[in-house]
C-alpha cells in the first residue's frame, strides 16, 4: 500500500460529544456535496447505511468488512475507496473497533447533476477511444486510491470542514477533478482486467495486456506506440487522458506490483527480483519501491514474513 494514497486522519470526536459508539456521524453540507465523517468505537456487525445521492467513501483509520450488492464481504482498509450509488444499502461489520482502536471513514455524497454535467462535458470535449463513454463503472467500485484521488479527498475534507467564505466554489472545482480522476482509475481497472475482450474496440486495452505480459522486459514507449498504431505523441496523450497517468508511470506501477508478488517468497533475493522485473539498476529499483510503497523491498519482505507468522 502506497503511504501517499492514504488519507489524513481527522481528529476523533471527544468521548463526551459522541452521540453513539457505532457510526457516529459529523456532517458538513455544501452546495454540491455533503461530507460525512463516521467513526465507530465498538465492535458491531451488519450495520446498515444508505444515502440518497451517489457517495464516494474512503477509509481513514481502522478496518471494516463491507457487504454490497449481495456479494461476499470484503476487507475495507485505509488507502482504499468504495463507490456506492444512491439508494444502495451498505451493510458494514466492525470486527476490530474499540475505544482504543476506532474506525473512521468519510462518505462524500455528490449532487447527481454535478456528476452528470462533468461526465457530459468529458464525453463532449474529450471522447474516449472506440465505442465507450466516460461513466462510473458499477463493477469497479472498490479500489486503492491513486495519489491524485487521495490528494483531492484530503483537500475536499479540509475545505468542507473549514470556515472559508468561498468554500462552495473551491469544493465544486475539486469535485469535478475528483470525478475525472475516479473514472480514469476505473477505466484503467476495466481495461486491465478485460483486455482480451476490449482490445478490438480500444487499442489501449491491448497495450495494458501487452505490458503485463512483458513486465519482465525493458518496455519502451516507441514499441507501445507502434503496437497501438499511433505516433509517440498521440499515444502518450491518449494513454494519459484515458488513465490519468503516463505510460511510464503505469509500467513502473505494474513492475512494482509484480515485484511484490515475487517478494512473497522469503528466499527471493532483492537483486534477482529487480532483474526479474526488468530493472538493470538494483539501487534504482530499491529507491522506486520505497517511493511507491513507503518501505524498502527488504522491509516489505520482512513484513510479509511477520504477517505469515502471525497467521
Amino acid at each position: 500500500m502506497t503511504r501517499s494514497s492514504q488519507l489524513k486522519e481527522v481528529g476523533l470526536t471527544k468521548e463526551k460529544s459522541l452521540k453513539t459508539l457505532v457510526e457516529n456521524r459529523t456532517a458538513y453540507t455544501l452546495d454540491k456535496c455533503e461530507l460525512n465523517v463516521f467513526e465507530t468505537h465498538q465492535a458491531a456487525a451488519l450495520v446498515p447505511l444508505t444515502f440518497n445521492d451517489f457517495v464516494v467513501t474512503s477509509m481513514l483509520r481502522g478496518k471494516k468488512v463491507m457487504h454490497l450488492y449481495d456479494h461476499a464481504g470484503f476487507d475495507y482498509m485505509p488507502g482504499e475507496t468504495v463507490l456506492v450509488p444512491g439508494g444502495v444499502e451498505m451493510n458494514i461489520d466492525f470486527p476490530e473497533a474499540s475505544v482504543n482502536n476506532p474506525t473512521q471513514c468519510i462518505a462524500l455524497a455528490i449532487d447527481h447533476q454535478k456528476i452528470e454535467n462533468t461526465l457530459s462535458f468529458l464525453n463532449d470535449k474529450y471522447p474516449r477511444m472506440g465505442d465507450t463513454y466516460w461513466k462510473f463503472n458499477k463493477n469497479n467500485y472498490h479500489f486503492q486510491n491513486s495519489l491524485e484521488i487521495a490528494s483531492l479527498l484530503n483537500k475536499i475534507i479540509s475545505v468542507c470542514s473549514s470556515n472559508m467564505p468561498l468554500k462552495d466554489i473551491i469544493a465544486d472545482l475539486s469535485l469535478q477533478e475528483l470525478i475525472v480522476n475516479i473514472v480514469q482509475v476505473q477505466n484503467k481497472l476495466e481495461l486491465t482486467q478485460g483486455a482480451p475482450k476490449n482490445s478490438n474496440s480500444n487499442p489501449l486495452a491491448y497495450i495494458t495486456g501487452f505490458i503485463k505480459a512483458n513486465i519482465t522486459e525493458d518496455i519502451k514507449l516507441g514499441i507501445l506506440s507502434e503496437k497501438a498504431c499511433m505516433s509517440k505523441t498521440t499515444f502518450y496523450r491518449s494513454f494519459k487522458k484515458e488513465f490519468g497517468i503516463s505510460p511510464l508511470e503505469y509500467i513502473l506501477s505494474e513492475k512494482i506490483k509484480h515485484a511484490k508478488e515475487l517478494l512473497i517468497f522469503p528466499n527471493a533475493a532483492i537483486k534477482s527480483v529487480a532483474f526479474d522485473c526488468g530493472f538493470n539498476d538494483v539501487n534504482y529499483f530499491v529507491r522506486l519501491f520505497k517511493k511507491m510503497e513507503g518501505i524498502t523491498p527488504h522491509q516489505y519482505q520482512i513484513m510479509l514474513q511477520g504477517n505469515t507468522i502471525l497467521h
